[in-house]
């Protein structure tokens, strides 16, 4: 078994996963045994062959296709099948490691049996800190605003915007940086691949709470995370991460609540112009028929 399994999904950006690739082999210390295992989520024939040609051709780090796009829980879970590490680090191709952050973590978690899941410290690519972590999006954060909580319930609610020096507890980190351990991943089912993209870590860090496993920030191992690389932004990405939303609270939190909040939705996108497109979906409860997901189509090329 190796000390940590890494898992990265290449989805036409195979630029920023060749070098996501190599800030791991360049800042981890070799005392440390680990595997990457490289998912290709069905990316154009071009991208996958530019990173298929310049693939690191050493051992313990591996590249599959998938062939059909199965999104971020999905292609995860796919790569998972191919890991044996004590944990598990799914990395975001566009999030590159400044310091040997797997033997932080590792020891910290050897330390910390409690924790179930931890992240990074996130830089942009300007160097300057961004959020890397969240508050769960209940009613309380819609109606009252993140500032209020932060300020009133500090404890529960923690400022995303400081820059730490301590760890954390914090409701759920950065989907671009999720160092688990196994046994807790395992325990709670992974990630939920009903979801195609958005909110997994909101949900998964939510049944980790409820197995009784903590989520923290540990900002000491630090990463750069180029900003909206991966997805980019379009009304259908907005439409996406809404339905994975009102799906994660539907699922996790009483039928009042999700109603709550789904009329919370309709009555804020009336009097904003600009999410007007939005509205319909919410009205009908952007079910997880409309998803992205839906519209993915096998290729078996290579």
């Amino acid at each position: 078994m190796k000390d940590i399994s890494i898992v990265i999904i290449n989805y036409n950006t195979a630029k920023y996963t060749l070098e996501c690739i190599d800030s791991v082999v360049k800042h981890t210390n070799t005392s440390l045994s680990y595997e990457i295992v490289v998912v290709d989520n069905n990316s154009k024939p071009a991208d996958f062959a530019h990173l298929k040609n310049n693939f690191p051709k050493q051992a313990g780090i591996s590249l599959h296709r998938s062939v059909i796009n199965t999104g971020f829980g999905g292609g995860n879970m796919f790569g998972a099948q191919f890991t044996n590490g004590k944990y598990v680090l799914f990395l975001n191709n566009d999030a590159m490691l400044l310091n040997d952050g797997l033997s932080i973590l590792f020891d910290y978690m050897e330390k910390h049996p409690e924790v179930g899941v931890t992240t990074a410290q996130n830089y942009d690519e300007h160097n300057k800190h961004v959020i890397s972590f969240d508050h769960d999006k209940g009613i309380r954060k819609l109606v009252l605003g993140r500032s209020f909580l932060e300020k009133n319930w500090s404890k529960q609610f923690p400022k995303r915007k400081k820059e730490y020096t301590e760890p954390v507890i914090v409701n759920f980190v950065n989907g671009a940086f999720m160092f688990f351990r196994r046994e807790a991943f395992e325990k709670v089912g992974g990630f939920d691949t009903n979801i195609f993209l958005y909110f997994e870590e909101m949900d998964i860090c939510f049944r980790l709470r409820k197995a009784g496993y903590t989520s923290v920030l540990v900002p000491e191992a630090k990463i750069l995370h180029y900003q909206g690389v991966s997805t980019g932004v379009s009304k259908a990405i907005s439409k996406e991460g809404m339905i994975s939303h009102l799906y994660v609270i539907k699922k996790n939190y009483s039928y009042l609540k999700y109603l709550f909040i789904r009329a919370y939705f309709c009555l804020s996108f009336l009097v904003k112009p600009k999410k007007w497109f939005m509205l319909s979906l919410v009205w009908k409860g952007a079910h997880l028929s409309k998803s992205l997901k839906q519209q993915q189509q096998i290729r078996f090329d290579s």
